[in-house]
C-alpha cells in the first residue's frame, strides 16, 4: 500500500521537476524573433478572418434559399 502511495507522490514531483527544467531552458525572444512571431500571428488572423468572411458571405444566401426567407 505504501509503495502505491509513493508512486502516486512521484508523479506530481516528476512533473514539477520537468516543468522547472523546461522553464530554466526557456529564453526570452530577441527583437527580431518577436517581430517574426508577431507577423506570423498577424497573417494567421488575417487569413482566418478572410476565410470566415467568405464562408459567412456564402452561407447567408444559401441559408435564405433553403429556409425560404422565413
Amino acid at each position: 500500500m505504501s509503495d502505491q502511495l509513493k508512486e502516486l507522490a512521484e508523479i506530481p514531483r516528476d512533473f514539477l521537476k520537468d516543468g522547472g527544467l523546461f522553464l530554466k531552458r526557456c529564453t526570452k525572444p530577441d527583437k527580431r524573433e518577436f517581430i517574426k512571431i508577431s507577423q506570423a500571428v498577424g497573417i494567421g488572423f488575417v487569413v482566418m478572418g478572410t476565410i470566415g468572411y467568405f464562408v459567412k458571405l456564402i452561407h447567408i444566401p444559401v441559408n435564405n434559399i433553403l429556409v425560404g426567407g422565413a
